[in-house]
């Protein structure tokens, strides 16, 4: 049985933006990326750099939090689709998901412009290449 999603934490990210960390199952992922994706190069721009900086730690090796789809909300959330196509290879709940059947390899939209990784994402949205909190990004 799925552990219902809680707000463990809410981070200002911009006048008019915010990083939400949710604990618990995400209900799903999506299959391909919506037209608001950060993961999508022609949306850079679109998130404060702040964001990126919150949402870091989803690339981390090994990490156990995910990237999450900002269109699904939080009810119920939902993996993002660029995230699994670009960088959730070493993102230990990701590589349990595959194998537990949670995530399958049907996520579609590998031929689009998307960012190569988690750190170009967040340099192109505005956070320093040398920040230290894309130090332990993959």
């Amino acid at each position: 049985m799925r552990k219902p999603a809680k707000i463990i934490n809410v981070r200002p990210a911009g006048p008019d933006h915010q990083v939400v960390t949710v604990a618990g199952e995400v209900a799903g992922y999506r299959r391909k990326p919506c037209g608001g994706c950060p993961w999508l190069v022609q949306n850079a721009g679109a998130f404060p750099a702040e964001a990126f900086r919150h949402s870091a730690s989803t690339a981390y090796d090994m990490a156990r939090n995910v990237f999450s789809c900002h269109e699904s909300g939080i009810k119920p959330a939902h993996t993002c689709a660029g995230f699994l196509l670009r960088g959730a290879g070493h993102n230990m709940a990701v590589r349990i998901g595959y194998i537990t059947g949670r995530y399958k390899d049907d996520v579609a939209g590998a031929d689009a412009a998307l960012h190569d990784s988690y750190r170009a994402m967040a340099v192109a949205n505005g956070v320093a290449h040398d920040d230290p909190v894309l130090a332990p990004c993959r």
